[in-house]
């Protein structure tokens, strides 16, 4: 009995690592291009963290929040930890009401690389966000970012999704 309550357990924690893996891909070079040509002309929001940063927590939760209220807000996390921290990062995700964004980690040796792909003026610090617009000019924001720049940048930028072009509402 004990066996097989052994063996369920270690199916049970295989499964969990293959759904963290479907839902959490692996950021290499070129995959900052992989998004961007997914979104041609959509405005989007590209958040860098990290397991062990502070602040994170605050600002993916607003997101979540912030999606609640803006079904058509599209938020592209990247966590710069490593490949084994999937179902750390998975678990994360849920508990902050993310895992419906598209989400990446890094999977490369040096991720230095990495950073330099996305930004070569970043040094590694989060949370850092990129606000890319419809034509995909981005705005960095270093540190924790608070709802109301969300917002602000939402009024500018906000496409409809039937046509893909800019509501000229705001």
């Amino acid at each position: 009995m004990l066996w097989m309550a052994l063996v369920l357990m270690l199916f049970l924690g295989a499964v969990g690592i293959v759904g963290a893996a479907e839902i959490i891909r692996p950021f290499t070079s070129g995959s900052l291009e992989q998004v961007l040509a997914s979104r041609p002309n959509k405005p989007f929001i590209l958040v860098l963290w990290s397991l062990d940063c502070q602040y994170c927590p605050t600002e993916l939760k607003m997101l979540s929040e912030l999606e609640k209220s803006h079904p058509g807000l599209d938020v592209v996390l990247i966590a710069t930890d490593t490949i084994d921290d999937m179902p750390q990062l998975a678990d994360r995700a849920a508990s902050y009401g993310t895992a419906r964004f598209e989400q990446w980690v890094f999977a490369e040796d040096m991720p230095e690389r990495l950073r330099q792909e996305i930004d070569g003026r970043w040094y590694g610090e989060v949370p850092r966000t990129y606000f890319y617009d419809q034509k995909h000019q981005r705005t960095v924001r270093m540190g924790l970012i608070n709802k109301s720049l969300v917002e602000e940048w939402l009024s500018r930028n906000t496409v409809d999704t039937a046509t893909g072009k800019q509501d000229g509402k705001h």
